[in-house]
């Protein structure tokens, strides 16, 4: 029977974010130059709420902005048509300190593929990674920059993470075969 537990409540989620806003900070000379693009669709309501923490630290607003990496999968060809979800950048990623915001960090494609479709919108000064939840199994050479929490996790093992969905629920959950 399958087992699930939860990894990270509400509380948990918002002490991951505020710490993350904050080494992002720290990381970074200046803040007017970092734009937060959330990975479509668990990392965008991840970083539309970085965004508003950044700001209050940072005493100015932070643009968000979306991005849409199905089309820049290396697996299209195993997988059912892609489900494309909208790309939106309404600022100009040149020069500018990228940091790419996901859900769960596990193979690192996703994030190879979301470096790609970056490209499209421009050359970045620097590109850094946010996750809330970076659990190994790396398939490629990507490391994230600020980790919300690190959890070890077998291949079969699938993390879900829900921010406000039908259930109003912040939750990262775990879930065993």
């Amino acid at each position: 029977m399958p087992e699930s537990t939860v990894i990270l409540n509400a509380i948990g989620i918002q002490r991951a974010l505020t710490r993350i806003a904050h080494e992002i900070t720290e990381r970074n000379e200046t803040t007017s130059d970092i734009v937060l693009v959330g990975i479509q669709r668990g990392g965008m309501p991840l970083a539309e709420q970085l965004g508003k923490l950044l700001a209050s630290i940072v005493n100015h607003p932070i643009p968000v902005g979306s991005l849409d990496v199905n089309m820049h999968r290396d697996d299209l060809d195993q997988r059912a048509a892609p489900r494309i979800h909208p790309t939106q950048i309404p600022f100009d990623v040149n020069g500018k300190t990228v940091v790419l915001v996901d859900d769960v960090l596990f193979s690192g494609r996703t994030i190879r593929a979301a470096m790609d479709a970056l490209n499209d919108f421009g050359r970045p000064k620097r590109i850094q990674l946010a996750v809330l939840i970076d659990r190994g199994h790396r398939e490629l050479p990507i490391k994230a920059d600020f980790v919300g929490k690190n959890q070890p996790t077998t291949l079969t093992e699938k993390i879900q993470v829900r921010l406000g969905e039908i259930s109003g629920e912040n939750e990262a959950v775990l879930h065993r075969p």
